[in-house]
């Protein structure tokens, strides 16, 4: 009789425990995987999603010599155009319900020779042309310039579901701290909600200059404080800020005083980013009130991490990146995972995740050997078993034959910097 109890209570308990692991399966998350595609170009990138499922970025055009800015819809770019001049682009996670906002070349050339932040060396654009960039808005079908400052040169990063679009420009003062070819002083910006409304934001303390990368639907923004030097990262962002309620506030440092770039915010003020670290590498980071600027770690046996979005669930994503690979990771709870271990079995290898909205949907950019191209992605969770210690040394082995991709906005920030060299890195 005891024998037949134990027996019942044994079997009992089993299918309880596998009762509980198809409970614990079901509730984890694969991604179907969308290749998005290119405009004849080698290489795409999703950059934004926001929260009804638009899909923004750029895409190089037959010849890899121009790029344009895109929405993606039906699963395939359409392109915005420019402002006259040959590329444009959407570089930063911007979250308006119905607009999209970027940077964009003029029919004119800058008077002044400058790079600015839209093609300093060739990072941000294929090529330098030396035309005018400005940003603009594109709602409706039509894209609009924003003014600058009484400068020549513009960039709009990013803009929340109120009109407020935020970014930086030129001011007409030749700044001592800039180093040639730029020349010009740059403010952060907050653009509209009404048109011609344009408000400076100042920097921190003695910097002279200043750039604003995001604003979430609160009207609290996120950017860049520090000296001019070629206005792209490095001692330009010698300190993270927020501007709020009127007033700047520094968010600390991961242990070095430059390239400490806020990318996200999401509405609880949750804000993300990528910071030099005191041995010289490059961690992602999330800053929250409470407590402060947290490092966010790279995958085991990476060097470097970047954190590009993040939502109002608190679920952050962005890029680690070892020797000779990288790879797309999504945080949970402060630790990484590999993005591309939680993907349907035969999906493209996800290079960076570059945003994520409300629903989960996360968008970015990943490679297609076959194709020979680097099209941008969407990836949208479903319900089902992951296979991370499966697929995870197959996806570090196929992604190691392949040379390391950045977003367009933070090569162009760390192209200079040394600490990099040593990878192979590509736009």
């Amino acid at each position: 009789m005891k024998t037949r109890v134990a027996r019942r209570i044994t079997t009992i308990s089993l299918f309880a425990l596998l009762f509980s692991i198809q409970l614990v399966a079901q509730n984890q998350s694969n991604y179907i995987v969308t290749n998005l595609g290119t405009l004849g170009g080698s290489s795409s990138s999703a950059i934004s999603i926001n929260n009804n499922g638009l899909v923004s970025g750029f895409s190089f055009l037959p010849g890899d010599q121009t790029e344009v800015a895109v929405v993606f819809q039906n699963g395939v770019p359409v392109p915005l155009g420019t402002l006259g001049g040959p590329n444009s682009a959407v570089e930063w996670p911007n979250h308006n319900a119905t607009a999209v906002v970027g940077i964009a070349e003029t029919a004119d050339l800058d008077p002044l020779n400058e790079d600015w932040s839209c093609s300093y060396g060739g990072a941000f654009f294929p090529t330098v042309t030396g035309h005018i960039c400005l940003g603009f808005v594109w709602q409706h079908g039509s894209m609009s310039p924003l003014p600058t400052l009484g400068g020549i040169n513009g960039y709009a990063s990013g803009a929340n579901d109120a009109g407020q679009v935020v970014g930086w420009a030129e001011t007409p003062v030749h700044d001592p701290t800039c180093v040639l070819p730029q020349v010009l002083q740059f403010q952060a910006v907050i653009w509209g909600p009404n048109r011609g409304q344009v408000q400076v934001l100042p920097p921190l303390g003695s910097d002279p200059d200043s750039a604003a990368t995001a604003i979430n639907n609160e009207g609290q923004v996120v950017g860049i404080s520090g000296i001019c030097e070629n206005a792209v990262g490095d001692l330009s962002a010698m300190h993270a800020v927020m501007w709020e309620n009127g007033t700047v506030s520094y968010l600390g440092n991961l242990g070095a005083d430059a390239w400490d770039t806020p990318t996200a915010i999401n509405n609880l003020g949750q804000t993300v980013g990528f910071a030099e670290t005191a041995d010289g590498t490059f961690h992602g980071f999330l800053w929250t009130k409470s407590g402060g600027m947290q490092d966010l770690k790279p995958l085991s046996g990476d060097s470097f991490s970047f954190a590009y979005g993040i939502n109002d669930k608190g679920q952050i994503v962005g890029q680690s990146i070892g020797p000779n690979w990288s790879s797309a990771v999504v945080w949970l709870d402060g630790v990484a995972t590999d993005l591309n271990c939680l993907t349907v079995p035969r999906s493209l290898h996800l290079i960076y995740a570059n945003d994520i909205n409300n629903s989960g949907r996360i968008t970015g950019q990943a490679s297609d050997p076959v194709a020979g191209q680097a099209p941008a992605f969407l990836a949208i969770p479903t319900p089902g078993v992951n296979h991370c210690s499966a697929a995870a040394s197959m996806a570090r082995t196929n992604a190691a034959a392949t040379s390391i991709i950045l977003p367009t906005n933070i090569a162009a920030m760390l192209r200079r910097s040394g600490i990099l060299s040593r990878f192979v890195l590509e736009r």
